[in-house]
């Protein structure tokens, strides 16, 4: 109910109820109207006499103590936009992973697989954590954490078939899992599984995918540059430029401008890539995936927003300073990874 269906308050000066006119003979209320001056109106009143007294100056008692002058106020600073979160602490975490991971890249492949397994592991811990603390669900985090390791090996090793024979029988140990448990939430809890086993390890292992082609490190760095490229336009668009909410009801700090700083910076990073980096790749070629990757990133960070907001959270962790956690870092890397291995094995093949 809204103030304005209270109707207008009743004028001062009379008795009654708001909808009606004072009463005849009624006498107007306040604090300067008693029953006395009923019985003697105003004008019949004498006025009361008060002696003329000159006015004299009052002189300040010799031992009371003066008020201090008032301090001038220093210039208040005009306020900047914030960032919302420590970036020296950000960067540094940035650039420490970044140089962990393209060592790995690199030199031996196993260790970025195991680089892949370690980030899978922590995100779905950091899932099952949350889910369980803001919902009550109880997703098995054994079953999921193992099959969502192997998950990334047989990508690796075997490819799509054994990824996809891994996410099955990872799904089928999360319901074997459960029965050991009362059944009362039986449902919501596997359902909750399967959709972490897939939302993390699976999506992840199509990065194991790009891996096994020849120019597989390439690919991957090609992947990681366009999507952290795409959030950094975003970013610094948005937060230059920001005026229009991309989706206010998920994530009010996301702007259309930012959206169109993402694809640009994204395309940009991709002709570039492709055409240096990707062997029998074009500008062209890069232009689009680097179109879908701003796209795709876009969609998996208000993806993670719309979980993140759900559970009335702002992030999934705390272990990356500046940056939440884990899965605050997969977000648009995850949704991400199918987009762009589809899109080198159409342009350039999967060898």
């Amino acid at each position: 109910m809204n103030d304005s269906s209270w109707g207008a308050p009743p004028r001062t000066g009379y008795w009654g109820p708001p909808d009606q006119g004072p009463a005849q003979g009624a006498a107007p209320a306040g604090p300067a109207y008693d029953a006395h001056d009923a019985l003697y109106p105003a004008e019949t009143q004498p006025m009361p006499i008060v002696p003329d007294v000159p006015d004299v100056p009052q002189e300040p008692m010799p031992n009371a103590p003066q008020p201090a002058p008032e301090a001038p106020r220093a210039p208040q600073a005009p306020q900047k936009k914030s960032a919302g979160r420590d970036l020296g602490a950000a960067i540094g975490v940035g650039v420490g992973l970044g140089a962990v991971i393209v060592a790995s890249l690199f030199i031996v492949k196993a260790v970025f697989i195991g680089v892949i397994a370690v980030a899978v592991v922590v995100g779905l811990w950091e899932l099952t954590s949350r889910l369980e603390e803001r919902k009550g669900i109880k997703a098995p985090l054994v079953p999921l954490a193992v099959g969502g390791a192997a998950m990334v090996v047989a990508g690796y090793v075997r490819e799509a078939e054994g990824a996809w024979v891994a996410m099955a029988l990872t799904a089928l140990a999360v319901l074997v899992w459960r029965m050991t448990e009362p059944p009362e939430g039986y449902l919501k809890d596997v359902t909750a599984g399967v959709f972490a086993a897939f939302y993390v390890p699976f999506l992840a292992t199509f990065v194991a995918l790009m891996l096994t082609a020849d120019d597989g490190p390439q690919r991957v760095l090609t992947f990681l540059l366009l999507t952290v490229v795409s959030d950094t336009g975003a970013y610094a668009i948005g937060w230059r430029f920001g005026k229009h909410k991309l989706a206010p009801r998920i994530s009010p700090g996301k702007t259309r401008e930012g959206l169109v700083g993402a694809v640009t910076f994204a395309m940009a990073a991709g002709a570039l890539c492709m055409e240096y980096l990707i062997d029998g790749g074009t500008w062209w070629q890069g232009l689009l995936i680097g179109l879908a990757v701003g796209v795709s990133a876009t969609l998996g960070d208000l993806g993670e927003s719309m979980i993140k907001r759900d559970l009335g959270i702002k992030d999934m962790g705390t272990l990356l300073p500046g940056h939440g956690g884990i899965m605050d870092r997969l977000d648009s890397l995850l949704p991400t990874a199918p987009v762009v291995w589809l899109l080198f094995v159409i342009f350039v093949g999967s060898g």
